[in-house]
């Protein structure tokens, strides 16, 4: 049962407000879906992406890992440990930020940085499983980066999904219902207070029309 707004004073300039009020709130609920939609259809979107990340991610980790046992089995453990100790993987994430819907969501873009010393050095005795083993790691960083990004995005848009939707229940389940229910019960005053009015005037004039005819 919904329940009726407190109005101090029940006029009928009070009614007018109260059916304005009503009328800015269902405009507001349908702004407020309509945003609940967008924000609905890009969660389901970051979810499908997400998951073709993290599948794509989970087949690059088995690649690079693949490829460094073998590396490791060509040239050793304490040869690769070595020559990693001694390399660099520079790797430059910018930032960014993109709007949906009013939620600011992150974007991060990595860029590869070319230094001295960033990749694994080409001394004497290493082959390409070494350059192979780099690019894949470097390729798995990446796709992390693009994972990193989406659950971010997801824990936003998530968030902001819950706060609408209580903005939008309380809008449905107490404010509307709740000024409707004002709206009727103040019409319904109102109209009975007339009728009264109206029956107490036919009731003068007969009275008046009496006494005239008593009069003569």
């Amino acid at each position: 049962m919904s329940t009726k707004v407190q109005v101090a004073r029940p006029t009928k300039i009070e009614l007018a407000r109260l059916k304005r009020r009503l009328k800015l709130a269902t405009r507001i609920q349908k702004i407020v879906k309509d945003r609940l939609s967008i924000l609905i259809m890009e969660f389901l979107d970051t979810v499908k992406e997400c998951s073709s990340v993290k599948q794509r991610l989970l087949a690059e980790f088995k690649e690079s890992y693949r490829a460094l046992s073998v590396t490791t089995g060509y040239h050793g453990y304490a040869f690769l440990e070595k020559e990693l100790l001694a390399s660099q993987m520079a790797l430059t994430i910018g930032t960014a930020t993109r709007n949906v819907a009013g939620v600011k969501i992150p974007v991060f873009e990595t860029e590869d940085t070319q230094t001295p010393g960033s990749s694994v050095r080409n001394t004497p005795g290493t082959s390409s499983l070494v350059d192979n083993s780099t690019t894949l790691s470097r390729k798995c960083l990446k796709t992390t980066v693009d994972l990193a990004e989406l659950q971010n995005s997801l824990e936003l848009l998530g968030a902001e999904i819950n706060k609408v939707k209580r903005i939008n229940n309380a809008l449905e389940y107490i404010v509307i219902p709740g000024l409707e229910a004002t709206i009727k019960y103040l019409t319904m005053k109102f109209e009975e207070r007339d009728r009264e009015e109206t029956a107490r005037l036919k009731y003068v004039k007969l009275l008046i029309e009496q006494r005239e005819a008593y009069a003569y």
